[in-house]
């Protein structure tokens, strides 16, 4: 667009001109985005990945920008120096990934230039250059790309408060990946802070769709009850293909790598230019790149690895190859589940379940982002029952069924790590702030002895802590204004802003100094000098671990053991469970039902198959004694639950120990001495009443409880971060500190605001109570079928496997499984 063509004609006709000189034409959903946020609306826009949301959102701020330069009376052009002067923060772009944020500030460029508008577009994250970070505190930007963690660190200067008095629209990207965690919480409490510097501040959220779009939108905008929920494009038609075994072909009962797939899944990628293989853990994905890369027949350049703890110079280097197409593959985790679009991406590969609704379909929305393709996912099958889960997938899309995402409430440790925020950014009034919190949804039920709790310890740390120093961060002074006034206070608690929290990472690098990413200290700690293991894609050798930072060189030959990271497994959700029942029942002509239909017979034969309206139970006597398998479909975590408190409750009914195991589909217990156990006992054992106490005798909570307090204490800031220059704290540091605290708060402050949060947070968030408590009544209405089949079924070996896994070694368990597999494969005439 010429400089001429940049100034002629309305607003909206150059941003149309811009449009129709790319050979588009603005949406529906964008032209209704625009009009609103002139008319000083906010709201909630949810359309898929790749359908216009980044300029439907920024064409509000951007038509009313053109609208203001037209008013403007005729001047003498002011000096780059004076226009750099007189700069305000206008727009706040708020995004959940720092990989997005270079991204989208190019993308936000490119529209400002064409048009001519002197605006300067700059970013601020924790890998932004030192220039970035300099331009971004100093407020001279017209738009600023961050990240919540980063906004929360801009909030802690007392200068920032008139450098965003001026602010007009904050645009919060991928709103659903920030809802349910504490990150959302975090920002939450900023955007309330930036409403009551601005007032007529425009909030515009951009959310992929969810199961709680409503919920979602009044979360982000509790002040405004009438905010717009826009819808934008239709998702796009997606195919889901499944990789079947062939007829006559053994297919593992159990497992969850894949491997056994490997000759078809290159076939499959050598088919396409470009794939993504995704998978569902880090040790997982660094397995698939190790094995790919034993067979792969072109230049091993084209194959690439992408996941969390890689370094972020390695990340950068795969998105650029599936930009320009120089990859043929990609195998990744779900840190490419967001991410700016990839048009030379030919096909989406997911290696194993996806666990969820949601999340497949954001997976299988990076293949074929160019207009008019639909979206395609290869689902790869790592053990015969996942076929279920793709076909039930498949027909929850079909039906759009979907995840809700649950926002949480009173994360005290968030509000107390805001509150330093604010007294070190210039100070608060208590009543004041107290107000201004409460209009979250996070604490809108937050109470006066609750809130007095939370000065008190950013004050003193609490009753028990108040005779040491360094648990005074905040001080009030004579004006009643909450300030922080000890600049190492200062220094730490800007150092530990934010809520994503890690336990014990180990750098791991080239003796010459190129970094490769992080792995767990547990995982390291195990390693001998001269052992080797397999990361980023290379078989690395230890040769020495020093200062938390791990030195290696690549290693010639052989093999290496691949690291674990805690957290690598999903529950299946609750959407996706109901579907499988459901297809249980009724399959219908799901070519992977089809496929599967011999090992449907067989479970039917033997037992019974699942369904919306029974609760299948199996009490099987097996040479190692009684097993009993139950199958609610609640996912991993509530089935360990569930385990745990019938475990209990069974045990005080009739004097027995008891082991068990869960997976997604159920759960299976083994009393130490054999009982029978009849339905109208088991039915008694699945009652809803008296849930939370009997949970709470069920389990040692006090150990969990002391876990979940680490990762409290330290985004509350009770445990001080490593100083820059100094070596990080190690994982039994950390521990140990944190289990000190623990121990002096349990016995001097038992009902600190912390303590009870930490117990709360594993109820609702590790034995997710409300999931729980759901799946228990569930179980109360359904007809219990108690079947006593001959041997294991096949949908309790999975089950089998898995509570013989903590009893052997790796190798002895693969070895035991897979004979125990042909065994009842020969039986029943497999």
């Amino acid at each position: 667009m010429s400089a001429a063509a940049q100034t002629r004609g309305t607003p909206l006709q150059q941003w149309r001109a811009w449009f129709a000189q790319r050979g588009w034409a603005p949406l529906p959903f964008q032209r209704d985005v625009w009009k609103r946020y002139l008319a000083g609306e906010s709201g909630l826009l949810h359309t898929p990945t790749g359908s216009g949301k980044t300029l439907a959102a920024f064409g509000g701020p951007l038509l009313e920008a053109l609208s203001t330069r037209g008013r403007k009376p005729a001047s003498k052009p002011a000096t780059a120096a004076r226009r750099q002067q007189q700069r305000t923060l206008q727009v706040l772009w708020i995004t959940p990934l720092r990989a997005l944020a270079a991204d989208t500030a190019r993308a936000l460029r490119e529209p400002v230039e064409a048009l001519g508008l002197d605006w300067q577009v700059g970013l601020r994250t924790g890998d932004a250059s030192a220039r970035d970070k300099r331009l971004a505190r100093s407020g001279k930007l017209d738009v600023l790309v961050t990240t919540p963690e980063s906004l929360a660190l801009l909030l802690s200067y007392p200068d920032t408060a008139p450098q965003l008095s001026a602010l007009r629209c904050v645009i919060v990207d991928e709103w659903h990946e920030l809802l349910g965690n504490k990150r959302g919480v975090l920002l939450q409490l900023c955007l309330a802070r930036l409403r009551g510097w601005a007032p007529q501040l425009r909030i515009w959220g951009l959310s992929a769709t969810l199961g709680n779009l409503a919920q979602a939108r009044d979360v982000l905008l509790p002040h405004r009850p009438d905010a717009a929920l826009v819808s934008g494009v239709k998702p796009r038609a997606m195919t889901l293909e499944t990789l079947l075994p062939d007829s006559g072909e053994r297919f593992p009962w159990a497992g969850h790598l894949g491997l056994a797939q490997l000759a078809r899944v290159l076939q499959k990628i050598m088919q396409q230019r470009t794939s993504l293989v995704f998978t569902n853990t880090r040790a997982q994905a660094e397995l698939w790149h190790q094995a790919l890369s034993a067979v792969w027949p072109d230049d091993l350049a084209t194959l690439a690895l992408h996941h969390g703890s890689l370094d972020p110079s390695l990340r950068a280097a795969a998105e650029q190859g599936l930009r320009d197409g120089s990859l043929r593959c990609v195998v990744s985790t779900s840190s490419l589940d967001l991410g700016v679009d990839f048009p030379a991406v030919d096909q989406v590969l997911q290696v194993g379940s996806p666990k969820g609704i949601a999340r497949l379909l954001q997976r299988a929305g990076r293949a074929r982002h160019r207009p008019g393709e639909s979206g395609h996912v290869v689902c790869v099958p790592s053990h015969a029952l996942e076929l279920v889960e793709y076909a039930a997938a498949r027909r929850a899309i079909v039906h759009g069924q979907i995840e809700a995402r649950p926002p949480p409430r009173l994360s005290l440790d968030v509000l107390a790590q805001h509150c330093v925020t604010l007294a070190l950014g210039g100070g608060f009034q208590a009543d004041a702030l107290f107000e201004q919190v409460r209009g979250t949804d996070a604490f809108a039920a937050l109470d006066h002895a609750t809130w007095q709790a939370v000065l008190d310890f950013i004050v003193q740390g609490g009753s028990a802590l108040a005779h040491y120093p360094d648990f005074h961060k905040v001080v009030r002074d004579e004006e009643g204004v909450y300030r922080v006034i000890d600049r190492r206070v200062a220094l730490r608690h800007r150092l530990s802003i934010g809520t994503i929290t890690s336990d014990g990472s180990v750098r791991v690098q080239f003796l010459r100094g190129g970094r490769l990413g992080a792995v767990e200290e547990q995982f390291v700690g195990r390693l001998r000098r001269g052992d080797r293991f397999q990361f980023a894609g290379r078989l690395l050798e230890l040769v020495r671990l020093e200062d938390m930072t791990a030195y290696v060189r690549v290693a010639k030959g052989g093999s290496g053991v691949v690291p674990k990271w805690m957290g690598g497994r999903m529950p299946l959700s609750s959407a996706l469970g109901r579907e499988v029942e459901a297809v249980f029942a009724d399959p219908g002509d799901a070519p992977e039902m089809q496929a599967l239909a011999p090992l449907l017979r067989l479970q039917a034969s033997l037992s019974s198959l699942p369904g919306p309206d029974h609760l299948v139970v199996e009490s099987i006597k097996a040479r190692d004694g009684r097993h009993v398998f139950v199958y609610p479909f609640a996912g991993r975590q509530v089935n360990e639950g569930l385990a745990a408190l019938l475990a209990a409750r069974w045990g005080r009914r009739q004097r027995n120990t008891f082991s068990f195991a869960a997976n997604d589909y159920g759960f299976v217990l083994s009393p130490a001495q054999d009982v029978e156990l009849d339905a109208n006992v088991l039915q008694a054992l699945l009652s809803p009443e008296g849930l939370f106490a009997d949970l709470r005798d069920s389990l040692n909570l006090g150990e969990l409880a002391r876990r979940q307090f680490r990762e409290i204490a330290r985004v509350a800031g009770l445990l001080s971060p490593s100083l820059p220059g100094r070596a990080p704290r190690s994982l039994r540091q950390l521990q140990a500190s944190s289990g000190l605290l623990y121990d002096v708060l349990q016995r001097f402050d038992p009902d600190h605001l912390l303590l009870a949060q930490a117990e709360r947070e594993v109820f609702e968030g590790q034995l997710e109570l409300a999931r729980l408590a759901h799946a228990l009544e569930d179980c109360a209405r359904r007809e219990l079928r108690l079947c006593k089949p001959r041997s294991l079924t096949p949908l309790s070996f999975p089950l089998w496997a898995e509570r013989v896994r903590g009893q052997l070694s790796t190798e002895d368990w693969k070895a035991r499984v897979l004979r125990a597999a042909e065994q009842l494969e020969r039986k029943h005439g497999r």
